[in-house]
């Protein structure tokens, strides 16, 4: 039985439901790191570090890093956004997502390595760009790769790209700082007593330490909870859990082929690739994942698809 019809047309009037439980998790994280970033503002101040400074750098990486950062990523990833002339059938498969979710069409790009992957960027709907590896395009068949396009739409109707986007500035922002005062040995402390000084030195280490664990933990919990949405919504979208677990097998199983120097290459983008660029070996990436293990997505939606009544 061909589980994506009923809920297809389904979709197509009902679109992307909220997912609240994402939207939740959403506010509590960025909640938290504001919080987070008000102690760490204070902690600053009181060390004698310009506070001015931290908030000036914080403003210029928050506007780049939201209005850029569809072009930075495609930038480093080596992409190049795609015509329908140039991609026909890549780009009739987002037509017809378009057509299901009723958002707007985003930009299609890509990129030239053989990693089989895909993401989503930008920060809106009307400002997004989906963007698949040619070792992606090569490895999958059609319904597949709707099923992976359908993940990555629907981070971007979710908005949870942007959210996550901005959430990591302050993580970038306190390695900054750290690297900042221990590579240029900027003067704090209040008044010139060297005793000052060398506390201060060290409450502004300790506390940009602490503030990038805390965020990299939130960042990261957030992330893996993020993934299971758009696991879910995509398959609801398409209605075709299947063929979306069919692909995050396949493309999980092709990646343990690939170089491992690549793969190195690729994990600063794991929170926002389909499937992440792990390199062999155990790292911090297997303690703190940005997506859940891949046995709890296809069970995800094993179930998903029993429910649908479509194959497991």
């Amino acid at each position: 039985m061909d589980d994506r019809q009923d809920v297809g047309s389904d979709m197509s009037k009902s679109r992307i439901r909220p997912d609240r439980g994402l939207v939740t998790r959403m506010v509590a994280t960025m909640f938290l790191l504001g919080l987070v970033y008000v102690i760490f503002i204070v902690a600053l101040s009181y060390s004698g570090f310009p506070w001015y400074l931290v908030l000036l750098i914080a403003v210029g990486l928050f506007l780049a890093q939201y209005y850029f950062s569809d072009r930075i990523a495609l930038y480093a990833m080596h992409a190049r956004e795609v015509s329908p002339a140039e991609a026909p059938e890549l780009h009739a498969i987002v037509d017809r997502l378009v057509a299901l979710t009723d958002v707007p069409k985003p930009r299609v790009a890509i990129a030239d390595s053989d990693i089989p992957n895909a993401f989503a960027t930008g920060r809106n709907a009307r400002n997004s760009v989906v963007c698949v590896t040619t070792g992606l395009l090569r490895r999958l068949e059609p319904a597949e790769l709707e099923g992976v396009l359908s993940h990555e739409m629907a981070h971007v109707a979710h908005r949870d790209v942007a959210v996550m986007t901005v959430a990591s500035v302050l993580g970038v922002l306190a390695g900054f700082l750290t690297r900042m005062v221990l590579y240029t040995r900027m003067p704090i402390g209040r008044g010139r007593d060297s005793n000052n000084t060398a506390i201060a030195f060290f409450v502004v280490v300790i506390v940009s330490a602490l503030v990038y664990a805390v965020s990299f933990v939130l960042i990261r919990a957030l992330s893996r909870y993020r993934e299971l949405a758009a696991d879910r919504t995509g398959a609801m979208v398409t209605g075709a859990p299947s063929q979306l677990a069919s692909a995050l097998v396949k493309v999980s199983g092709e990646m343990a082929r690939i170089p491992t120097r690549d793969l190195r290459a690729a994990e600063p983008f794991n929170a926002f690739f389909f499937v992440p660029a792990l390199s062999s070996g155990f790292s911090l990436s297997t303690l703190f994942a940005t997506h859940p293990p891949l046995e709890v997505r296809l069970d995800r939606l094993g179930q998903l698809s029993a429910q649908l009544g479509g194959p497991a």
